[in-house]
Parts: C-alpha cells; sequence; structure tokens
C-alpha cells in the first residue's frame, strides 16, 4: 500500500469503521460485559498514528515502552498520552510525539481522529488521531519514555499473516488474546484495537473485506 493510498482511504469524507473492527483484536475479557467498569472517572488520553512514505513504502512508529511499574511498562504503544489542563486533544497527541520521539509538530499534518478507546487497566479515554508527514522523521526518542523505536509498514498491517493470536491467564481465566506480529513485535491490547480500526478503514478505501 502506497502512501497515496493510505491517503486517500483515510480521506475526511468516509465512515470510520467504529468500534466493531477495535473489537476484532480485543482479548477475550474485553468482550465481557463489566469489562469497561462503566462507573467511575475516566482520564482523557491521545495517541497518534504517524503515516510517513519511506522510500516505496507508506510507515508508522511504534514505541516499546521501557520495563517499570505502570499499567503499561514493557508493552508496545503507540505515541500519547494524557492531556493536560486547557489543552486540545488533537495538540495532546502532537505534543506526545514531540515529548516522546521528538517529532515537530510543524511537520505533521492531522488528518482525521479514529474511534475513542477505554483502556480500563489505565482508565484513560483514548483519542486516537492520524497525522502525515511528508518524509521520514528525524526521529529523537526519549530515552525515559522509549525502550527502542520501531517502524512497521502498512502493508505488514494490512498483511492477514500479521494477524496472530494465543491464549493468555487472566483473572483466574485462560483468554484468546488477538495481536499483530509487526516488525518483529507483538503488538496487543488497546494499541492492537486501535490499528484494527485503521486497518478497517484501510481496507474499505482500497476495496478490500474488512474481517468481522
Amino acid at each position: 500500500m502506497t502512501f497515496d493510498d493510505a491517503l486517500r482511504s483515510l480521506a475526511a469524507g468516509r465512515p470510520l469503521p467504529g468500534p466493531a473492527a477495535c473489537l476484532s483484536m480485543a482479548p477475550g475479557y474485553r468482550r465481557e460485559p463489566d469489562s469497561l467498569e462503566a462507573d467511575g472517572r475516566w482520564r482523557e488520553a491521545a495517541v497518534l498514528v504517524l503515516l510517513y512514505p519511506d522510500g516505496g513504502a507508506a510507515r508508522f512508529p511504534l514505541m516499546l515502552r521501557p520495563p517499570g511499574a505502570g499499567a503499561h511498562a514493557g508493552q508496545v504503544s503507540l505515541p500519547g498520552g494524557s492531556r493536560e489542563a486547557g489543552e486540545s486533544l488533537e495538540a495532546c497527541a502532537l505534543r506526545e510525539a514531540r515529548e516522546e520521539l521528538g517529532v515537530d509538530p510543524a511537520d505533521v499534518r492531522v488528518v482525521r481522529a479514529l474511534s475513542p478507546l477505554r483502556v480500563p487497566p489505565s482508565r484513560f479515554l483514548v483519542h486516537p488521531f492520524v497525522g502525515v508527514a511528508s518524509g521520514r522523521p528525524r526521529f529523537a526518542p526519549s530515552a525515559a519514555e522509549v525502550a527502542s523505536l520501531h517502524e512497521p509498514s502498512l502493508d505488514e498491517l494490512v498483511d492477514a499473516a500479521s494477524r496472530c493470536e494465543d491464549d493468555a491467564e487472566f483473572a483466574g481465566r485462560l483468554w484468546r488474546v488477538p495481536f499483530y506480529r509487526l516488525a518483529g513485535l507483538r503488538v496487543w491490547g488497546a494499541t492492537a484495537m486501535i490499528l484494527s480500526e485503521l486497518e478497517a478503514a484501510l481496507r474499505a478505501g482500497s476495496g478490500d473485506s474488512i474481517r468481522p
């Protein structure tokens, strides 16, 4: 999939695939009726899917977070974080990409928002945005927040072979856990759910069928 193909698929006038696409990559326990714990306060956060051309490929950055005590420590994620007071969600996504990966917001054009997603372990309501850059950014990852930077292509994302699954124990039960294999990484959870909607949007724009 070329960079221009991706832009056409993500044009603002096209409808989003929505929550059903996200659920196709949700761990089994996320499908339980009480999994979102609807009562209580949710903090707002934003993440950025940054698309850019690199040779003949269209790519986007993923980060492996350092190990630690946080809910998402040691996991693969998109650049992003919690919204600051008085900040728009779009500005939050751009700021976090600058702080975590050194991406200059002036080099990014936000083309559209994806569907918000609740993340129960951290109590975040995450707002994903898709941005584009005219070329590969000069990444300068923050050592405090990024253990390693990886740059999968959109061709990997839409390749059926990239979708995998295994079983994992959670709350005393064994659950199906789907994940993407991207740039050698196992991408699961909220990040995979966000990327699943992006994948569905790209497939819809190219005329391919969308997985249930």
